[in-house]
């Protein structure tokens, strides 16, 4: 038997007033999806209450770690997964390259990860701004290094950090559009993030970097927004949990991470960057050569849908939505056959909601397809799911779906 979970980040909503008042699951025809719905759907549970919404505390929560005793911040997961060790006293924070526009007097935040910005231009940026005298002195002051991606992702880490000190930072895809002003961090260390935010848009509006994006018509990647605060966490192997091996395909730090703290191998696909454009086909065939090489278990993580809605763009949801049924799910039911006997979960981490472009911990649909009992082929979407099964614990999904 070989078990796959396919996420696709954000992919549930609520009602769209232009879709119908469909939410996009309800609004598009998805026969794919209605294959895996044929043998169980319902809804899940995902992010416990009292605990925020976000694809850390939800894929936590869907790989069997309760984010209410494990959790202890987003960053350490993602510095986990670019093998970022934290030692004692060491705290990470997430660092956005965000694109920013001074507009009457107030710095406003068009995009959380800097127009997309990536390869060339966001290390070459990144390691400019840690070359820059100025800032790399406040930043030593501060005892804050950044490890380098290439990417708007980055990872910071401060050292001799107190144990009892409290970070209260806002995560920047929660307020486009907004002052930065308004969200700037409280709390530990506040002076110093709320320094190195301001000298960090001085050192890089105008780089030639960002005046070329500016010409071509791209937003400018021209200010560091640290978030996410975390110490060093510790989860269970996967296989000594559940007595499986497996293997974990995504795009993203956040997810290689949760596979790195488990023992999952996570290998990197060529091409995959998790967004539209994100190469489907690699992260299938690179799962499926993981089961034909012995592993029980596979999952597949697209970040598309997710940062669709936080870009605001319903028509590119949708397209998301559209591709991870298509160019996912298709080549699965197609080529798991092979292999004998198969189960499918698929399910949203978390809501993002067009509406508001944030996260949202309602409950999502899922489906569960087993191949020795497909059922008749029926509708993966939020009013379908709500007559279905309802999983009130996310931490007992990866159970259901591994027959645990």
């Amino acid at each position: 038997m070989k078990y796959i979970l396919v996420i696709g980040d954000g992919m549930s909503d609520d009602p769209i007033p232009t879709l119908g008042g469909k939410t996009p699951l309800e609004y598009l025809d998805l026969p794919h999806f209605g294959i895996l719905a044929g043998s169980e759907t319902g809804l899940c549970q995902t992010v416990p209450a009292g605990v925020p919404a976000g694809s850390d505390t939800a894929i936590l929560n869907i790989f069997g770690n309760d984010p209410r005793e494990c959790y202890t911040g987003r960053s350490v997961l993602e510095a986990a997964g670019v093998d970022v060790t934290l030692a004692p006293g060491e705290v990470s924070m997430r660092v956005n390259l965000c694109a920013v526009e001074e507009v009457d007097g107030r710095l406003i935040i068009h995009s959380h990860n800097g127009g997309n910005v990536e390869g060339d231009e966001a290390e070459t940026l990144m390691r400019d701004l840690l070359a820059d005298p100025r800032f790399h002195a406040a930043a030593q002051k501060a005892r804050f290094t950044v490890h380098v991606s290439r990417t708007f992702r980055h990872i910071g880490v401060f050292s001799d950090v107190p144990a009892d000190a409290a970070f209260h930072t806002t995560e920047p895809h929660n307020v486009l559009e907004q002052a930065v002003g308004d969200h700037y961090p409280t709390g530990a260390y506040a002076e110093e993030i709320t320094g190195l935010m301001q000298l960090s848009h001085e050192v890089l509006r105008d780089h030639p970097i960002n005046r070329a994006r500016t010409q071509r018509g791209q937003l400018p990647a021209n200010m560091i927004w640290p978030w996410g605060a975390g110490r060093a966490m510790q989860l269970p192997s996967f296989e000594g949990k559940y007595g499986k091996r497996g293997a974990v395909i995504s795009a993203v730090p956040l997810v290689w991470g949760i596979a790195q703290l488990m023992g999952l191998p996570h290998p990197h696909v060529e091409g995959a960057n998790g967004d539209l454009d994100t190469n489907y086909q690699g992260k299938v065939d690179a799962a499926l050569n993981a089961l034909k090489n012995g592993d029980d278990f596979a999952a597949i993580h697209v970040e598309a849908p997710d940062e669709m809605t936080h870009a605001g763009d319903l028509d590119k949801k949708l397209e998301a939505i559209h591709r991870l049924d298509a160019q996912v799910i298709a080549p699965l039911l197609s080529r798991l056959p092979e292999m004998g006997d198969f189960r499918i979960l698929l399910l949203s981490d978390h809501k993002t909601l067009l509406s508001t472009r944030t996260h949202d911990g309602k409950p999502v649909p899922f489906a569960i397809y087993d191949s020795r009992r497909p059922g008749s082929p029926s509708r993966l979407d939020e009013s379908t799911a709500a007559q279905g099964v309802w999983v009130p614990e996310g931490r007992d999904i990866m159970a259901r779906l591994l027959e645990a």
